[in-house]
């Protein structure tokens, strides 16, 4: 597929109820997610200003091949990866997101870190956290943001400085489609039950609080334990997220980025014990205790992200670099 192919594809009138059986759903749903990498691609490398459409032609393809997810069955497509999550955020990103969290210049950090963000370890220990964070986390019916719902989010703020604890925490349900109340996608995961989600408006459709997380993300460092998902999220569902990013209106600290560089104990262990893992992590340092486990919902998430990475920067002496 060319890209013009995919502006074609993505402009065009589909009716997804009428596409009953599997060949016709399967073809639909590749060309549905093919179209949006390369459209999301394509917007993302054009300059600020230049692109050759709106990012909302990329949600609004997005949105449509839900329906058609709806229509195949997405607990189907729980084994089969997609090609528009993303697994990391790039060096300029986790970059961006230590000068932000550290009131630095990106080259103040950069000059450290190295282009490549190689030497990024010594950046996260080179100065304390100066800004207020907002710790954010989704549950979600999909592992692909093209694919599934957000259905929980969960938000605090937090001065990681030592003593300090999360504050303003909210956390809230949004709906999805009425075939699922016969079972909530990845319910064996994030334990939501239609019973949460029932009269629920949809995120897409929650445009206060669409607009309320916009505004919050644009004030505050937005930290996130594997930032990448929230942020493939975050492109696909939240209107103008994608556009602010693109303008350096919102910055994003990965705490599993944080983990993986700056643990020692983390680094010693084998990868299938899967150390970086903010549970893994969290026992570790002390924030989650012994029989306790993640609860896999936003805010209880959140709490224990901020508390764990605030464990860490004192672990590793990062306050006393301010002093």
């Amino acid at each position: 597929m060319t890209l013009a192919e995919a502006i074609e594809h993505a402009n065009a009138f589909v009716l997804p109820g009428f596409m009953v059986d599997d060949v016709a759903l399967t073809e639909e749903r590749r060309r549905n997610e093919e179209a949006i990498k390369l459209l999301a691609d394509a917007w993302w490398q054009a300059p600020a200003g230049a692109e050759p459409f709106s990012f909302g032609l990329v949600r609004s393809l997005a949105d449509r091949n839900r329906v058609t997810c709806d229509s195949y069955g997405v607990d189907r497509l729980r084994d089969e990866n997609g090609v528009n999550l993303a697994r990391s955020l790039s060096p300029q990103d986790l970059i961006a997101g230590v000068a932000c969290l550290q009131g630095r210049s990106y080259d103040d950090v950069a000059k450290t870190a190295g282009a490549d963000a190689r030497d990024l370890a010594l950046a996260y220990t080179e100065a304390p956290p100066a800004r207020v964070v907002m710790g954010f986390d989704i549950e979600t019916t999909s592992r692909d943001p093209d694919r599934g719902y957000i259905i929980n989010a969960g938000m605090a703020f937090m001065d990681l400085a030592p003593g300090n604890d999360p504050h303003d925490g909210h956390a809230v349900y949004f709906g999805i489609p009425s075939q699922y109340e016969a079972g909530v996608p990845l319910s064996d995961i994030h334990q939501i039950t239609w019973a949460d989600l029932a009269g629920k408006k949809p995120f897409r459709e929650d445009h206060k609080a669409q607009e309320a997380l916009l505004a919050a993300f644009r004030h505050y460092p937005l930290m996130a334990h594997n930032a990448a998902f929230e942020d493939s999220w975050l492109q696909l569902h939240l209107d103008g997220y994608a556009e602010a990013r693109k303008l350096g209106e919102i910055a994003l600290v990965d705490s599993r980025d944080i983990c993986r560089r700056i643990d020692a104990d983390g680094r010693a262990l084998p990868r299938d014990a899967r150390p970086n893992t903010l549970e893994n992590w969290a026992r570790r340092r002390g924030t989650l205790k012994p029989g306790e486990s993640e609860r896999h919902l936003g805010l209880d998430d959140v709490g224990l992200m901020l508390w764990t990475v605030q464990a860490e920067f004192e672990l590793r002496n990062v306050y006393a670099t301010g002093e």
